[in-house]
């Protein structure tokens, strides 16, 4: 499976997740572990960044720079029907990373230029984490689709001791031979999936 089909299939799943939040749901203060450096965040805030990171998607993989797109997509991007700006936003962002045509490029990242697959691995592995974490605190099924999770686990392999060397993931949990590739990839990222 492709970086690109990789994404696609966690940015489908994460807005199958946002889709159900309710309408009572989305001024809950989430616990401080899924926002550690914005403690306090109501969900809407959350979802709020990740339409954000959607926007940025088709100008990342455009080769524009920061500079270039500036305050573009600064503010409120999900405004009075926050589901359906979500679904635009996803829309968008699948439709860029499907059309994309080279994944060795170099795309413009705040933490310096990487190829375009490193990138789209980055951000799948964040939305990934959300359809989880999002899915867990609002009620809903939080499962990945079983072949987005061994996607995901095929992805993180290669790069899993880089990743817990610049501390982006923890260090694996144990899990039994008949886990899951969800509850692999879990472990494998410092989650405990049976908690």
């Amino acid at each position: 499976m492709t970086e690109q089909e990789v994404f696609v299939l966690a940015d489908r799943a994460l807005l199958r997740v946002v889709e159900q939040i309710r309408d009572d749901q989305w001024e809950l203060v989430v616990p401080d572990g899924m926002t550690p450096r914005r403690p306090g965040s109501t969900l809407r805030q959350v979802v709020d960044y990740h339409a954000y990171d959607e926007a940025w998607v088709p100008d990342v993989l455009g080769g524009r720079t920061i500079a270039e797109v500036g305050a573009e997509h600064d503010g409120d991007l999900l405004g009075d029907d926050p589901r359906a700006a979500y679904a635009r936003l996803v829309d968008a962002a699948c439709d860029a990373v499907s059309r994309f045509d080279d994944l060795d490029r170099p795309v413009h990242l705040s933490y310096g230029d990487w190829p375009a697959r490193e990138y789209l691995t980055h951000i799948t592995y964040f939305r990934a984490l959300r359809v989880y974490d999002i899915g867990r605190f609002i009620g809903v099924d939080a499962s990945l689709p079983t072949d987005l999770a061994q996607g995901l686990l095929d992805e993180l392999e290669p790069r899993a001791e880089q990743w817990r060397a610049y501390h982006v993931i923890g260090a694996p949990a144990a899990v039994p031979d008949d886990a899951s590739p969800q509850e692999r990839w879990l472990a494998a990222v410092g989650r405990d999936p049976r908690a």
